[in-house]
């Protein structure tokens, strides 16, 4: 019975997949004439000198690595062009809080973290919340995905597989809630997730 019903679920995303595409492997969208925008328009280097996102300006752009960052002024692009390594998005602009789970999860851009020098998106803050609860382990295991799994990856095969066949230790949003709770009333929340 259970077989039955994992072939079915595969073969109805493997059907889903042919009829909608494969999808991309950056979080990019489509805005006027760019065609791979990153960071939904937000000036990546903001995120750090700001310390908030900042629309960047469609006039102040660069193209680097086949995407395309938007800058809220001239400096902040030359910044970025002297390293832009330094100031792109880890996981190519997806959910951060996906990456432990080897999923690629599109972001508002709104909500992030720097961590460690690096910036870090994700879809809301409750996944942020329950992503710094562990950050380490998680930056570990999402980067170990990324290089061995999914960075090469079109989003929607690389979710599709994920979603029928999860990783070792996969666990909902709504579990990860109620660890988060037990985590908090025991005071053993790191100090970067107090006051999420």
């Amino acid at each position: 019975m259970r077989a039955t019903r994992c072939t079915a679920t595969l073969f109805a995303a493997v059907a889903l997949l042919v009829l909608t595409g494969c999808g991309t492997v950056k979080s990019t969208i489509v805005d006027g004439e760019d065609r791979n925008l990153m960071l939904r328009g937000n000036d990546p280097v903001a995120y750090f000198t700001e310390n908030k996102p900042v629309k960047g300006n469609p006039g102040i752009k660069a193209d680097v690595n086949g995407v395309t960052y938007r800058f809220a002024s001239a400096a902040n692009k030359d910044t970025f062009l002297k390293n832009p390594a330094r100031y792109e998005p880890q996981y190519a602009g997806f959910c951060a809080s996906g990456g432990p789970y080897a999923l690629k999860a599109f972001i508002g851009a709104d909500t992030f973290a720097i961590v460690e020098d690096k910036l870090y998106l994700y879809g809301s803050p409750r996944s942020r919340r329950n992503w710094m609860m562990d950050w380490k382990d998680n930056i570990r295991s999402g980067d170990q995905y990324w290089e061995t799994e999914t960075k090469d990856a079109p989003f929607r095969l690389q979710n599709a597989k994920r979603y029928v066949f999860k990783v070792p230790g996969y666990k909902t949003d709504d579990e990860l809630d109620v660890i988060f709770q037990q985590r908090k009333a025991a005071g053993t929340l790191p100090k970067e997730a107090q006051g999420l």
